[in-house]
């Protein structure tokens, strides 16, 4: 804006002692903030290119239908070999033709990078991959947790660790699948984590 202002006062009051039209003025500001503004970058990310664009990526396909149509001509028509490798291809064709619809994005190596710095245009390459990876992880842990409570309160804790109990623990799996929530009021009721004192430390 500074840089605007500056320019157009300029110009303004060179053309005024000069008595020209203001036009050329005008004109030149134009021109000069246009050379001054920096171009968009047209990339989504340095070095890489949609897969649907790339020649490398459709290299690979070609490359990877060519060698299992080579081995198709090994076999003959209606056998079992040859019908496996017809529908190996076509899942081939599949896959790179989801991959290049896609917004995944390939390197020069013609293979598709995954983008992981947190933005959200490719969300679904890692980050919902990774909360849903998260999500798995906690509640395995969660359900294998209270199931290792539950053996405490029976009569025989030992053994129900050996030889699961799998009425009690499938009870358990169908109320694990909302565990943030119970973790969250376990810790803040402070049940989460027990005090050190009850914790056993060998002798040193």
């Amino acid at each position: 804006m500074i840089l605007l202002v500056s320019y157009t006062i300029f110009w303004k009051n060179f053309y005024n002692i000069n008595q020209v039209k203001k036009f050329p003025a005008l004109f030149l500001v134009a021109l000069s903030l246009v050379l001054a503004t920096p171009e968009e970058a047209q990339a989504d990310v340095a070095g890489l290119t949609p897969c649907g664009k790339s020649k490398q990526f459709k290299k690979r396909l070609d490359k990877s239908v060519k060698k299992l149509t080579k081995r198709l001509s090994l076999y003959e028509k209606g056998t079992p070999p040859y019908l496996a490798l017809q529908k190996q291809i076509a899942l081939t064709e599949a896959r790179f033709d989801r991959y290049g619809k896609s917004k995944l994005l390939c390197g020069t190596d013609g293979l598709p990078h995954l983008i992981v710095d947190g933005r959200w245009s490719h969300a679904g390459e890692f980050i919902v991959p990774g909360i849903f990876f998260l999500y798995s992880a906690g509640y395995i842990g969660w359900t294998g947790r209270s199931y290792l409570l539950f053996t405490k309160t029976s009569t025989k804790p030992t053994e129900k660790e050996i030889i699961i109990d799998v009425p009690a623990f499938l009870k358990i799996m169908a109320s694990g699948f909302l565990w943030p929530l119970a973790a969250w009021k376990e810790f803040t009721s402070g049940n989460l984590v027990v005090s050190s004192n009850d914790v056993t430390v060998s002798p040193r």
